[in-house]
């Protein structure tokens, strides 16, 4: 036993913002900690959303005790479902981050094929050689919970998404006791968020967000509409409250924001009466100023509640002039793009749009630079190794705990797929494991791959030439002239000098190909011909038949 190591491996959320997966292996012993997705970025044309690539898990499935995870965001739960048809280890999860799996679950028709556990705030677990404690945190959504894992070699903590909020929603302070025990027993390694490495200072309280709500409400002439993410719990709450304060109907859009209320009423996680909430239906019906509908799509999803509506497609009801849309979220990094197209829109349709940049409506639920720093006093680790951010994040939070007194050399920042392994005394980068994109496009999960992303991405922006040749199938000569159309490459106007000019190439190459392989031949003369001639290399698709 004295040989073993502890590895950790990162199969996501290193490097990037979401898909957080975290591996701790000894021996004969897996624990995974959270499945979370990751949303495509601009260019990533067509995907809905991308997942960890799990090869290395399925391999040692027989190892795996447990699954653990800390909060319910979509970065953290989302590839939950497509992790358990490839794995059946039990689930283990606070209840209102078991609601919210439990809802995910059952409308994929998952349900009756896990094993969930709950577990609260204060639980010791054992999952083979690891003793797993689980201690409150505070974050943008109730019940979330960092680890205390104890292994054979050392104490190491999992400091998920997390702040130092004295003020929170739910009155629920994080457990700087257990922290400050756990220093003294001696932390080996801290992992802990890093997503506001960036930022100086402390992360405001979410109380700040109520008085924000406040001034909407007493200056909203019309209907109030706030987007946010299914899951944020909280925020729902301080909406109700906002509602009622200010003598409004509260009514929940999108399926997967009415299931959460659901089952977090049920749970006792939401207290909104029951004269407060109303159908959307019902809300419809009422005068405008009476009147606060909370749906999905804070990050600009064309498919969600707020893109339809910014587009004047949604079905249920549309924008109307003296609407106060409130974008109650943090574009996610790399999706500003569509945020703000969103908001531009919006406006155009008469809304009055107010959004993080220019009010209180949404704070962080990360810690900020000093918070981090009081972590590290909290727990004193021996080592440190920073998760869920990208390298810049990583990087920066490496820089503040060498501020703080950590050695450099023993701080890891690594990015997927590294392992580390930890002997209780040292730490060394070990082998790579894969930990590539895997797509999902409706039903379809890891069938695109990166080649097709970079072929969707030249059509999209260079578009599509199609070569039509028909050869005499006796004397191999040309039975026509060659056929030549594009999409999306050039405006017709400017096309028929180019076309004409390819469609001689293309007659050219007839009986002089090389090596027989006259597809290829015509591809490539084409390619370097229209580039010279527009600087834009077009897909270029070419079929010779013969007649």
């Amino acid at each position: 036993m004295k040989d073993k190591k502890i590895r950790i491996i990162p199969l996501g959320g290193l490097g990037e913002v979401g898909r957080n997966m975290m591996v701790y292996e000894y021996g004969d012993d897996i624990i995974v900690v959270d499945a979370g997705l990751m949303f495509p970025d601009s260019d990533m044309l067509g995907v809905d959303y991308i997942i960890p690539d799990i090869s290395y898990l399925i391999e040692r499935r027989n190892k795996i005790r447990a699954i653990i995870i800390t909060h319910g965001h979509e970065d953290h739960t989302g590839a939950i479902r497509h992790v358990i048809e490839q794995i059946q280890a039990p689930i283990y999860a606070t209840p209102l981050t078991r609601g919210l799996i439990e809802v995910k679950l059952a409308k994929n028709g998952l349900l009756d094929r896990v094993e969930l556990h709950t577990v609260q705030a204060g639980d010791t677990l054992q999952l083979g050689s690891f003793t797993i404690e689980f201690f409150h945190v505070c974050h943008s959504i109730p019940d979330g919970v960092g680890l205390g894992i104890t292994t054979p070699l050392g104490l190491i903590v999992h400091q998920s998404d997390y702040k130092f909020d004295h003020t929170p929603v739910d009155e629920k302070p994080s457990d700087y006791a257990k922290l400050a025990e756990f220093s003294q027993r001696g932390v080996l390694a801290l992992l802990a968020d890093s997503t506001n490495a960036e930022r100086a200072g402390w992360t405001p309280s979410e109380k700040v967000i109520d008085e924000a709500f406040d001034r909407v409400f007493k200056e909203a002439p019309g209907r109030i509409i706030i987007a946010s993410f299914a899951s944020l719990i909280s925020r729902m709450q301080q909406a109700a409250n906002a509602a009622q304060r200010h003598g409004r109907k509260l009514a929940f859009a999108g399926t997967s924001m009415v299931d959460n209320v659901k089952m977090a009423r049920k749970l006792g996680y939401l207290n909104i009466p029951e004269k407060l909430q109303v159908s959307i239906e019902q809300a419809l019906t009422l005068p405008p100023e009476q009147v606060v509908i909370m749906c999905t799509g804070s990050q600009g999803e064309p498919s969600s509640i707020m893109g339809r509506l910014s587009t004047g497609t949604n079905r249920l009801f549309d924008i109307i002039p003296g609407d106060t849309v409130v974008l109650s979220s943090h574009p996610i990094p790399g999706n500003e793009e569509n945020v703000y197209r969103t908001i531009n829109r919006l406006f155009q349709r008469g809304a009055n749009v107010i959004y993080e940049a220019i009010a209180p409506v949404h704070v962080s639920g990360h810690a900020s630079q000093e918070e981090m720093k009081l972590l590290i006093h909290l727990t004193r680790p021996k080592f440190l190794i920073p998760i869920h951010g990208e390298l810049r994040q990583l990087h920066q939070h490496a820089l503040l705990a060498t501020q703080v007194g950590i050695p450099r050399e023993n701080i890891a920042v690594i990015e997927n797929g590294q392992v580390l392994e930890l002997d209780g005394k040292s730490l060394r980068l070990a082998e790579k494991v894969p930990t590539s994109y895997v797509f999902v496009e409706g039903s379809s999960v890891g069938e695109v791959d990166t080649d097709v992303m970079r072929e969707r991405e030249i059509l999209a922006r260079d578009g599509i030439v199609l070569v039509n040749v028909v050869l005499d199938r006796f004397s191999g000569g040309l039975r026509r002239e060659p056929q030549i159309t594009s999409r999306g490459f050039m405006l017709s106007r400017e096309s028929e000098t180019v076309m004409e000019e390819a469609r001689k190439r293309v007659s050219g190459l007839i009986g002089s190909s090389v090596n027989g392989n006259l597809s290829r031949d015509i591809e490539k003369e084409l390619s370097n011909y229209l580039y010279s001639e527009t600087h834009r290399r077009p897909m270029i698709y070419v079929t010779v038949s013969r007649e």
